[in-house]
């Protein structure tokens, strides 16, 4: 029997980049991340694989259903995949401890492809206007520079890069340049980096992103072509449509859905077995922000108009700012697809508020995952706050599948 292609995911996150090469039949060796409760989520996705390969996901579907403890879960599969998850961040200090914990659970040159982005604060747009220097002298700027020392210890035979579109512009292009530049002299044929839209691979998001992929040896190397999918679903109709109504501040951690599953859901994956959903959590809002949101959805589902803050009534307006960010409060396109989802959303959900004058509120953890395409079955660690952080920053599962099909092929041809 062929052994599985192998990967390493650095920066991994939540592990959405992650959760398209395992559904395509890569193994992962190693996830490596620094944030805490993100760890614990790769921990956990990791023991549903695990556990389905078995033929025991009923185990998982007790944790979902809070019958087991989170510990007794992870008890439930290998120390080596607890452990495959390695919560450090990637920097001077920690790059060889790094390393050495990678070497205890593989052999070194047996890593066919390493795959992540490093945070893009320091190259998004939104990033470098709101930092007084404009991220010039931030490390994250060169975080790169570590992701060229994997792949000159692991000499994968591929590795894919993923980041935000300011990355193209960022520093006027040096880093960029520079990073390419690195790539190559450590033994790569590195492709013209290319934007791809999430929209196109099925995810009902305008969510676009710079993706660099790289093969091992100096011949020239172009960046494939992905296959597309039709996408005419729409967020209320396809989307959320089967999902409990939500008051602000209301939390359905467990619930039956309320209609039967439908095409997009089944072919997408996103309702994929389970007969519940969690994680149906609604934030709470106060009385000032809910009249506001009323006032979003009105404009935007009855007559197509966006709210500008400054059109607010004075008694609603609480920042003296009215020139700048006048779509602070926006709401979900309910007849198509959905705006950009960033992890802002953590901190409040103004800018993702739920199209229906019934339900007024802002979107639930649940309904937030799906807009990133990530299956009902996926848990979040750390509670509310910590979800949206987390599916704000990650690459939808929909996306990556799309990619790992086409290095999949690539790697079997070769």
């Amino acid at each position: 029997m062929k052994s599985q292609l192998t990967y390493i995911d650095l920066f991994a996150g939540a592990g959405g980049l992650s959760e398209g090469f395992i559904r395509e039949g890569f193994q992962p060796v190693a996830h490596v991340e620094m944030d805490q409760e993100a760890c614990d989520t790769l921990k956990t996705r990791l023991a549903y694989h695990y556990l389905l390969r078995n033929n025991n996901s009923q185990t998982y579907n007790s944790y979902l259903k809070n019958s087991i403890s989170r510990k007794t879960l992870w008890e439930q599969i290998p120390d080596s995949l607890i452990e495959s998850v390695i919560n450090a961040e990637i920097s001077k200090k920690t790059i060889n401890n790094i390393f050495l914990k990678i070497d205890s659970l593989t052999d070194k040159n047996k890593i066919d492809l390493i795959i992540g982005g490093p945070p893009c604060q320091a190259y998004s747009l939104v990033g470098r206007n709101r930092d007084p220097n404009g991220m010039k002298g931030d490390k994250r700027n060169f975080l790169f520079r570590y992701y060229a020392e994997f792949l000159k210890r692991y000499q994968p035979k591929y590795f894919v890069f993923e980041n935000v579109l300011g990355l193209l512009t960022a520093g006027e292009k040096r880093y960029l340049i520079e990073m390419i530049q690195l790539f190559e002299s450590v033994g790569y044929s590195v492709a013209e980096p290319t934007i791809i839209n999430a929209e196109e691979y099925g995810v009902l998001q305008k969510r676009r992103r710079v993706i660099i992929i790289g093969r091992k040896g100096k011949r020239k190397f172009n960046f494939p072509e992905l296959n597309k999918t039709p996408n005419h679903w729409q967020i209320q109709k396809d989307l959320f449509y089967d999902l409990p109504k939500l008051k602000p501040g209301e939390e359905i951690h467990i619930s039956k859905y309320t209609k039967p599953i439908n095409e997009y859901l089944k072919s997408t994956e996103i309702r994929n077995g389970i007969d519940f959903v969690t994680q149906h959590i609604a934030r709470p809002h106060n009385q000032r922000d809910l009249e506001i949101y009323s006032i979003a959805i009105d404009k935007w589902v009855n007559r197509h108009i966006r709210l500008k803050y400054s059109d607010l009534p004075a008694n609603l307006q609480t920042h003296n700012n009215k020139e700048a960010f006048l779509d602070r409060f926006k709401v979900v396109n309910p007849d198509g697809h959905a705006h950009t989802l960033v992890a802002h959303i953590a901190k409040d959900g103004h800018y993702y508020i739920y199209p229906d004058l019934k339900q007024i509120r802002s979107i639930s953890v649940r309904e937030a995952a799906r807009i990133q395409s990530f299956p009902d079955d996926y848990y979040f660690e750390g509670g509310r706050t910590a979800a949206f952080k987390q599916i704000g920053n990650a690459v939808p599962p929909l996306m990556a599948v799309a990619l790992a099909k086409k290095i999949n092929e690539y790697l079997k041809n070769n």
